[in-house]
């Protein structure tokens, strides 16, 4: 049995290796929305897929990645041995989110024993389907999208299968960014395989697996701790949405469970606007997580008092053809509603509502100086709710989006083909006698020729809620100014054609304000 301090060093090596495949990943990856953005995860999972550690970037993301390794075991892949390398994007195979979004996931063998998992998501600039981006908002059906990839061999013994590799470049409009991004994805994982190996060798394999185990302990006794100060009872929520449904939720909290039931839902969307069951988990997960602990700290133990109660056929929990293209809208939605569930009736001092949208923007053509064709993917920031004691942040990402960043307006005028005209902090919303919410941001682009946009925003009908009957906060939106005429956009569009000298502004929410405390 290994001494207490030795298993301390074991475990924070773990954290290490997910970090640094975090750090290979980020500096080698061709795409801005992954080395500037840092639109990815990366994580550590056991020989089972439970999580193990996870590195910096989107806290949805590192939920994804023991869901998917897990799909990977389930799945009839024969023998998996050392040197194979897997990939998948499908949401109804281990995907999670939607198919810009490419895991991918390696055994580590030591001693021919199978000892853990390292595995990497992020996001994709095209991965085909109908439009530039690969985010329509035109399709009903998830084969529409672009390319799918269950779980698939990359490597089988180290070997590297060509033809998958060829599959990827003829299915993207940017062969070589993407291509580019993957081999950082694979590299990442090779570097942390091989610090998980050194472990091994070091310290024996028992003593990473009891590492491991008393590190999920600690994560249950964290999370137990943490549910142990909410206060116990029954308590539901409904919301108004955009399109004019009302969600609904029940969160039921006891000693040792916290129960989220969502099985009010409405139907699946027609269009991508709905969310795999493992991701209406990780929306889950995320709030059980900031109410419970936190602090960094995550493995599976920090999550088991959690239960998620769905209803098949609802966009929580979607049929295998439903498409997932907008599904980061439909998560940060649910999430905002948990938050204000608690927030209103449980008691907690909890800031109002943020802007809540991820608010992806996808803007597709040929760059005017070098004649190659570019993507932006950018999430936008916005305003954060404020408390009775203060108020809110200003121009933060949202409750999803954890260590990202936005693109440097240098970086964006070189590698894409339109100028950043102006980036400033909106106003805020608020009345005499309220604290108010975070001012969001106004961003506007001028086109320097033809591209191709795409958006899908939520809280452009519905403002954002305050606390305690204070004025609501603000709204997202998207105007688009062509000649001398002004038009603000829908919540969700796509194809949208642009033409140089075309400006758009993009204005992201203020936070919810909050009456002042007496």
């Amino acid at each position: 049995m290994s001494d207490l301090f030795t298993l301390a060093v074991v475990e924070s090596a773990l954290e290490s290796a997910a970090d640094e495949m975090f750090e290979v990943l980020r500096k080698t990856a061709m795409s801005p929305i992954i080395y500037e953005v840092l639109d990815v995860g990366t994580g550590i999972t056991d020989a089972d897929g439970a999580l193990v550690s996870s590195g910096a970037g989107i806290p949805s993301f590192v939920g994804v990645l023991d869901k998917s390794v897990t799909s990977i075991l389930a799945q009839d892949q024969g023998e998996i041995e050392e040197g194979d390398v897997f990939l998948v994007n499908d949401p109804n195979h281990g995907g999670v989110t939607h198919l810009n979004d490419m895991v991918v996931a390696e055994p580590v063998f030591f001693d021919g024993q199978r000892v853990a998992w390292v595995a990497s998501i992020a996001h994709w600039g095209d991965i085909g389907g109908r439009t530039p981006g690969s985010m329509s908002t035109e399709v009903t059906e998830i084969v529409a999208e672009g390319l799918r990839l269950p779980v698939v061999r990359l490597f089988r013994r180290g070997e590297r299968n060509e033809a998958v590799a060829d599959i990827i470049r003829a299915n993207s409009r940017l062969p070589d960014f993407v291509t580019g991004d993957l081999w950082a994805q694979v590299s990442a994982g090779r570097r942390a395989a091989g610090l998980i190996r050194g472990l091994c060798q070091r310290y024996g394999v028992q003593t990473l697996q009891t590492a491991i185990t008393n590190a999920r302990t600690a994560g249950r006794q964290r999370a137990l701790a943490g549910l142990a100060r909410l206060p116990k009872g029954r308590f539901e929520v409904a919301q108004r949405q955009d399109d004019g449904a009302e969600w609904k939720a029940v969160i039921t909290i006891s000693d040792e469970r916290f129960e989220v039931d969502v099985c009010g839902a409405p139907p699946a969307a027609a269009g991508p606007y709905n969310t795999s069951r493992e991701g209406t988990l990780i929306a889950c997960q995320i709030l059980f997580k900031a109410l419970t602990d936190p602090n960094r700290y995550a493995n599976a133990g920090s999550f088991s008092p959690l239960v998620l109660i769905t209803q098949p056929g609802t966009i929580f929990d979607p049929g295998p053809e439903a498409p997932h293209g907008y599904y980061f809208e439909t998560r940060i939605r649910l999430v905002d509603m948990l938050w204000r569930c608690i927030a209103e009736h449980a008691e907690q001092s909890l800031p109002a509502g943020h802007f809540a949208s991820i608010f992806g923007t996808v803007i597709a053509g040929i760059h005017p100086d070098t004649d190659r064709r570019f993507t932006m993917v950018e999430p936008q920031m916005g305003g954060w709710g404020a408390t009775p004691e203060r108020a809110g942040n200003d121009a933060m990402f949202s409750t999803n989006h954890g260590d990202t960043f936005n693109c440097p307006v240098e970086v964006a005028e070189a590698r894409y083909g339109f100028e950043v005209v102006a980036k400033r902090l909106g106003e805020p919303k608020h009345s005499r006698g309220e604290h108010p919410g975070g001012r969001g941001v106004d961003i506007c682009y001028r086109m320097r020729g033809p591209a191709v946009m795409s958006v899908g925003l939520s809280h452009g009908v519905e403002p954002v809620w305050s606390l305690d009957g204070a004025q609501p906060g603000g709204l997202n939106r998207v105007t688009l100014r062509r000649g001398k005429s002004e038009v603000v956009m829908p919540g969700f569009f796509s194809n949208l054609g642009l033409e140089a000298g075309d400006e758009v502004v993009l204005s992201s929410a203020s936070g919810g304000n909050a009456p002042q405390a007496k």
